[in-house]
């Protein structure tokens, strides 16, 4: 099988709740800017990555991916995953202008591409190729419910809800500008759902290690299952420091876009939760190295969901080290087999690939320019 095209998307879907907001970013749609990979034997494998759907950065991946790496993959085996991957790369026009951000987004969406026609090849799901023996229940938890620009009332609303669809966890956004206020959301949530739900908060990186200190501290009232990227993104000695401070588990990964980088953060135990996304750190295979240096570390793995749960259910089924997976369900329209929970716990994948065929009307709805 030889690869003998490579076509490129980038979709905008609007997300469910119109407008969303954490501490640092303001969504209306989910970006997934993708590679879709034609053979001559027939099959098509697609992969994307995820975005805050900006038009301009998206199509900077968008041209990464048809620019640079195309020319690269025509005429290769698709199932020769790991060999591509590197001659990707380390590519010199790529090699020292990326390896983070853009060119790391756009390897990854072509990495699970790849693996999509990989496993299609096999006639199997992913996660079955990957080892997976199909009898693991892996939970669902809820984050699209929780945004810093909801009201208390809403949240409540919200999160009763998902505990009435069968969610047994729920995350809500923090880092407001005044930190208490933070906390009496906390409170009013925690209230609401009782004590056996599992109640995550996420800051996205917005305070300093004395506020995070402050916070955490304060977390331990309401038994806060994590708190998720206290701080900048890349300070691996401040939350090194808050782990010590804090008796509420530190989570974090989903911006760590290398094994290298997100190492750092495990051998310095300033993680608890490790949350690689496969959109950014490159894809199926550098996931999997990440979620084994987790499990070496004794580490729990609960994957970013940047591509909507697509790739990570079947990542998440097939690894010892995952036993829950984030649900944002904004870019289920657009799959053949979308990633679905049941009573709060994900749906066993069916069909053969890595659940990221788009449907022959996705483009066409979604598409931009």
């Amino acid at each position: 099988m030889q690869i003998t095209r490579l076509e490129t998307f980038i979709l905008h879907v609007p997300v469910t709740n119109q407008q969303i907001a954490d501490s640092t970013h303001h969504v209306t749609h989910w970006g997934a800017v993708g590679a879709i990979l034609r053979t001559d034997s027939g099959l098509t494998g697609y992969g994307h990555t995820g975005t805050h759907g900006h038009l301009a950065s998206d199509r900077l991946i968008r041209d990464c991916i048809s620019g640079t790496f195309a020319p690269l993959l025509v005429g290769e085996d698709p199932r020769d995953v790991g060999r591509l991957w590197r001659k990707l790369y380390h590519a010199p026009s790529i090699r020292w202008v990326g390896r983070a951000g853009i060119t790391q987004m756009a390897l990854s969406a072509i990495e699970i591409a790849l693996w999509d026609l990989k496993a299609k090849a096999a006639d199997m799901p992913l996660w079955k190729l990957l080892g997976g023996d199909g009898g693991k229940r892996l939970e669902a938890y809820n984050t699209d419910g929780g945004w810093l620009n909801w009201s208390r009332r809403r949240l409540i609303d919200c999160a009763r809800a998902s505990v009435d669809e069968g969610f047994r966890g729920v995350k809500l956004k923090i880092g407001s500008d005044h930190p208490r206020d933070d906390l009496d959301r906390v409170a009013a949530v925690r209230e609401a759902v009782g004590p056996s739900v599992k109640l995550m908060v996420d800051a996205n990186g917005r305070w300093d290690l004395p506020t995070a200190t402050r916070v955490g501290r304060w977390l331990e009232e309401y038994d806060v299952y994590w708190f998720e990227e206290p701080m900048w993104f890349d300070d691996v000695g401040s939350h090194a420091a808050l782990a010590r401070s804090i008796q509420t588990p530190i989570a974090l990964g989903e911006q760590q876009y290398s094994l290298d980088a997100l190492r750092g953060f495990v051998e310095a135990g300033g993680v608890h939760y490790v949350q690689p996304d496969p959109t950014r750190i490159g894809g199926v295979g550098p996931w999997i190295q990440a979620a084994d240096l987790a499990l070496a570390y004794r580490l729990p793995v609960v994957g970013h969901a940047g591509d909507m749960m697509q790739v990570n259910q079947h990542l998440s089924l097939a690894h010892p080290a995952c036993e829950m997976l984030e649900y944002i369900p904004w870019l289920r329209p657009c799959f053949e087999e979308p990633a679905t929970h049941e009573g709060g716990f994900m749906r066993l994948p069916q069909m053969p690939g890595a659940s990221t065929t788009l449907r022959t009307d996705a483009i066409e709805k979604f598409a931009v320019c």
